[in-house]
């Protein structure tokens, strides 16, 4: 094994003394293929070093530098450096998000190579959803049951009861009268309440591992944030 690395490597060392600028390419290939028990990844587009990496490959080629693309479908979580866990810390998702997003926004590649400004444009785009996703105690609950293969309940599949249902029409009622701003703050204040005790209960059931029950809650999680959007449309100036 030592006899096959020092050929490659040799052979690494003979193209970069040959070979110009593309001689640390290919050294930062050989170390890469070299290393035991991990694969080359996918080589860079700009300087074609192989790209490899614990967690998959890295966002800039420890060659040239250049920004890579982003991966097609990342754990949005390990992205944003978290646990994979309904109970989110905000403070440090914020920090994450704004670390990241000075790495890689599309101001900072003015003027690098256009294929360098979409990935640019790409992975800004995808910290945005990320943040947003985990930052959302629904869409985060969402998002926790597609990465646990839960199917995801329709509008009008939460397993509710009567009394619930009953309460949400009630609600509904009263967004259909006219304008009355007495009432509206009086909807918004439910709407608040009882979401901050659905997250709760949601909390508690994913801790317990406990998907089914989560999926029920969040599912009449999406019936009040249903009723939180018609509020604010309700509450903007004609």
């Amino acid at each position: 094994m030592r006899a096959v690395l020092r050929a490659r490597l040799g052979r690494a060392l003979r193209g970069a003394d040959a070979g110009g600028a593309a001689g640390p390419a290919r050294l930062g290939w050989a170390l890469c293929a070299a290393a035991p028990g991990r694969a080359p990844g996918p080589p860079c587009w700009s300087c074609g070093t192989a790209l490899s990496g614990p967690e998959g490959p890295p966002r800039f080629c420890p060659a040239c530098r250049a920004l890579q693309p982003p991966a097609p479908r990342p754990d949005l979580f390990r992205l944003m450096d978290c646990d994979r866990s309904f109970r989110i810390d905000a403070r440090q998702l914020q920090r994450r998000f704004r670390s990241l997003q000075r790495a890689v926004h599309p101001d900072r590649f003015g003027q690098r190579p256009p294929k360098e400004q979409h990935y640019s444009e790409q992975h800004s785009s995808l910290i945005n959803k990320a943040y947003q996703t985990l930052l959302n105690p629904l869409s985060r609950g969402l998002y926790l049951l597609e990465l646990s293969g839960v199917e995801l309940a329709q509008e009008t599949d939460c397993d509710a009861d009567s009394a619930f249902l009953m309460e949400i029409m009630e609600i509904n009622e009263k967004l259909a009268e006219p304008k009355n701003e007495d009432s509206f703050e009086e909807i918004e204040t439910l709407i608040k309440v009882k979401q901050e005790e659905l997250t709760r209960e949601v909390t508690a059931a994913f801790e317990r591992d406990d998907l089914q029950e989560a999926k029920k809650l969040l599912g009449k999680m999406k019936y009040f944030a249903n009723l939180e959007d018609k509020l604010k449309s309700k509450k903007i100036p004609s």
